[in-house]
């Protein structure tokens, strides 16, 4: 199996997205509308932020999630029980964020949100019928307006040798929300988990923009589209002394959402937060 990148602009684009979908978990999109040179932007102003001093100023709210989440008290994916070699930022439009770097990442978050509702689009309208009667709404309308929405910033740092015996930059996980939209990282590591369950590169061309399915998809289609096994590995050879940076936008509906008899995006949401131990 191999993951092609699918050109946003052709006749048959919504198709052939959907399908990769469907058989790989991801889709992988060139010639979309997100621009390159904002997210070269980006990885460039936050490698700073990450490499400063003054990111501890703006340590995370337990409550709201806002914030920067340093190595120490990083994710330890379900199922595992080292932390992942990584620390990040959320950004939300209502939250804390370094005022220098707020106006770049609102304009990104308007642009990717707005390409994210078109691709829901898409899969709800490829969904067969038996799938889209699960849809409590259209799959674009649950996202409108959502303060839900998160822009992750991801710095996965240098590796020195010390860390901590089996861990790495990102364990095999699924993503909680409905799709996840992710620029091409600066560095290659992104995997995802084939049917055989071996490992498939994810293209990372700069510029491919990558498409995955989350559990809240899974859980309002019935799991007619799976969530999406990935991980990130560690560098092999010089590559470890560079940082990587990535920018993943979780597509995240509004509380209220029913997502299916047992959920709603609030108590799914709050579950799984508990689950990765940042509640």
């Amino acid at each position: 199996m191999k993951l092609v990148a699918v050109d946003y602009q052709a006749e048959n684009a919504a198709e052939e997205f959907v399908e990769s979908l469907r058989t790989t978990g991801f889709g992988v999109l060139k010639n979309h509308p997100i621009q390159q040179q904002c997210v070269e932007d980006i990885y460039a102003a936050w490698q700073d932020f990450f490499n400063g001093h003054d990111k501890d100023q703006y340590r995370y709210h337990v409550a709201t999630q806002d914030g920067f989440f340093p190595a120490s008290i990083s994710e330890v994916a379900k199922g595992h029980q080292i932390k992942d070699i990584k620390e990040y930022f959320h950004y939300y439009p209502w939250g804390q964020c370094p005022l220098l770097l707020k106006q770049q990442l609102a304009d990104y978050y308007e642009q990717a949100n707005n390409l994210a509702a078109t691709l829901l689009g898409w899969v709800e309208q490829l969904s067969p019928e038996t799938v889209s009667v699960n849809y409590s709404q259209p799959l674009s309308s649950m996202i409108k307006d959502s303060k839900k929405t998160l822009l992750r910033i991801l710095h996965y740092p240098p590796l020195r040798g010390d860390e901590e015996a089996g861990a790495i930059r990102a364990a095999a996980h699924e993503d909680i929300n409905l799709l996840t939209i992710l620029p091409a990282a600066n560095e290659p590591g992104l995997q995802v988990k084939n049917t055989d369950g071996g490992w498939l590169d994810v293209p990372c061309d700069f510029g491919n923009l990558i498409v995955n399915i989350g559990d809240m998809l899974q859980e309002a289609s019935a799991g007619y589209f799976p969530s999406t096994t990935h991980r990130v590995i560690n560098p092999q050879g010089a590559d470890q002394s560079k940082s990587r940076i990535s920018l993943p936008l979780f597509l995240h509906p509004n509380p209220e959402v029913v997502l299916s008899e047992r959920h709603t995006a609030d108590s799914y949401l709050n579950e799984r937060l508990a689950e990765l131990g940042v509640l």
